[in-house]
């Protein structure tokens, strides 16, 4: 009985530490992308100088272009390339396939050092200039083994007997996987989409070896900044992207809700 009586306000106590261990570093950032003074060690005065500087600071405004451009970019090319190989190893059985399909794990496991120094090493023999494209061919590398992942999961859950009547009512293999088949592991597609764009947004080993001088991305100006201490400016802006995710996981969330009311009451 005493154990029940304490149980639960040593259950909220628990909750509240891990939430404060999840968010008072992402709310340190905010309240210093507010500071006045460019150390982040104290907070002086409330200004909002540094957002109005953010939009002149154009290194930095550069290499978040270039992180924006190469994550959307590496995530369509990535998903595409994702959902036909979990497809294909998922219906095809051929010479190779579970070879094939271990190696797939290999850019899961193996150490970011390791895959930046082989992928440089690639682009070097390939006498590729490093720059732009070898970053986004570098993003798509590591990023088309876990949209294959997350896929197979939802394609392994799929019941066999729905793809199988349409086969036998005459449908077509496209017509199958475009109408059957994609509609029902769309969700793994969303959350392998949504692994390979967040894994490309914060991506800073593979990018250091595979950016050329001219190419710089947002990780890799902050990474070059530490030394010399991070500027507010780019708490502002981390600030911002903070609140868009937050209000798109919200409408999503919200988007969601009403997709399920409406199936409940269908």
């Amino acid at each position: 009985m005493s154990l029940s009586k304490h149980s639960h306000p040593l259950r909220k106590a628990y909750i509240a530490f891990v939430l404060l261990l999840l968010f008072l570093p992402i709310l340190i950032l905010v309240a210093f992308s507010f500071n006045e003074s460019k150390l982040n060690v104290i907070f002086t005065n409330f200004t909002f100088d540094w957002y109005a500087k953010l939009f002149s600071n154009t290194d930095l405004l550069d290499a978040f272009k270039n992180t924006i451009l190469i994550a959307l970019l590496s995530t369509t090319i990535s998903t595409i390339i994702g959902v036909l190989s979990a497809v294909g190893l998922k219906k095809f059985h051929f010479r190779g396939h579970g070879l094939i399909d271990k190696l797939i794990y290999i850019p899961i496991v193996i150490p970011e050092i390791v895959l930046g120094i082989a992928l440089l090493s690639v682009f070097t023999l390939a006498r590729l200039e490093l720059g732009f494209w070898t970053v986004l061919l570098a993003h798509i590398s590591f990023s088309v083994p876990f949209v294959i992942t997350s896929v197979r999961s939802t394609l392994y859950a799929l019941p066999k007997h729905v793809e199988s009547a349409a086969a036998d009512l005459g449908a077509s293999r496209f017509q199958i996987f475009w109408h059957i088949t994609l509609p029902l592991i769309w969700p793994g597609i969303v959350s392998g989409a949504l692994l390979a764009f967040t894994l490309s947004m914060d991506d800073v080993v593979v990018s250091y070896f595979s950016a050329g001088p001219g190419t710089n991305t947002l990780p890799l100006y902050i990474y070059a900044n530490i030394k010399t201490g991070i500027s507010p400016d780019v708490n502002a802006l981390t600030s911002i992207m903070l609140v868009i995710t937050v209000i798109t996981l919200t409408l999503s969330a919200h988007f969601q809700s009403k997709k399920l009311a409406r199936r409940s009451i269908d």
